[in-house]
């Protein structure tokens, strides 16, 4: 099967019912649970996106708390799958302040982290990727963000 462009998906949505609609978006729901999750996020979060950040801050938390310390190697696979949850729902807002936000609260975490991530070259290296990605979107942002955003970012070296 021949996947359809968005532009024929698009044309193809005007021509449906509301009703229609609605059940396309519902069985879409059904298949992943990242359709799920966005659905959710436009309909009950995207009208009020710093409760949605803090909502994000509190599962960062409760991800960095159940993080196994025994090794480094426990300690690199749970803190990019933290990453992963970060960018997934970074790309759900589409709000380049919402991604800035959440990955400068994820530096604040991981440089907080005990045992430091200094002592492991892969932990610095997710470190100061972040810390590069951070840059490159603060340069997109309007000056005020950007000055703000800054200062925040040099509080964390």
């Amino acid at each position: 099967m021949k996947t359809a462009t968005v532009k024929q998906l698009k044309d193809e949505l005007k021509h449906l019912s509301s009703e229609d609609l609605v059940n396309l978006c519902l069985r879409l729901s059904r298949f992943k649970k990242e359709n799920k999750e966005l659905l959710t996020y436009l309909l009950f979060e995207a009208h009020d996106e710093d409760s949605y950040i803090e909502n994000i801050k509190l599962e960062i938390d409760a991800q960095f708390e159940t993080i196994n310390r025994a090794s480094y190697f426990y300690i690199k696979k749970s803190v990019r799958k933290i990453l992963r949850l970060i960018k997934k729902y970074s790309r759900y807002s589409l709000k380049k302040e919402t991604e800035v936000e959440l990955l400068l609260y994820f530096c604040q975490k991981l440089k907080s982290f005990t045992p430091s991530i200094k002592h492991n070259v892969t932990l610095t290296n997710i470190y100061n990727r972040q810390i590069a990605s951070i840059k490159k979107i603060i340069n997109g942002l309007h000056e005020d963000l950007q000055y703000d955003y800054t200062l925040a970012l040099e509080a964390l070296h």
